[in-house]
């Protein structure tokens, strides 16, 4: 009868260990929560940007307005027969 309450006591010892201490414990769970909240904003964050380049994409493959707007924009393209006019603010 002892040595069931020996064997008994070495067990609980055993789980209690694994509870508090090592992989699977309590800390390391909490720890595990914390990763997938700060993993789960990142993938928001991504998937947003990715509905916009998407959408950016297919405004440039459809409309012709947008690649003219970015041509003009960004490269400081004109069309024929314009004349470009610019200010600077020193007077």
């Amino acid at each position: 009868m002892k040595w069931l309450w020996v064997i008994s006591l070495a067990l609980l010892a055993a789980l209690q260990y694994r509870l508090w201490v090592g992989e699977g414990s309590l800390a390391h769970v909490t720890q595990l929560k914390q990763d997938i909240a700060s993993q789960q904003s990142e993938n928001e964050k991504l998937l947003e940007r990715n509905r916009v380049l998407t959408a950016e994409v297919i405004e440039l493959k459809q409309g012709l307005e947008t690649i003219e707007e970015r041509a003009r924009h960004e490269l400081g393209m004109v069309k024929e027969g314009e004349t470009l006019f610019q200010l600077s603010g020193n007077d």
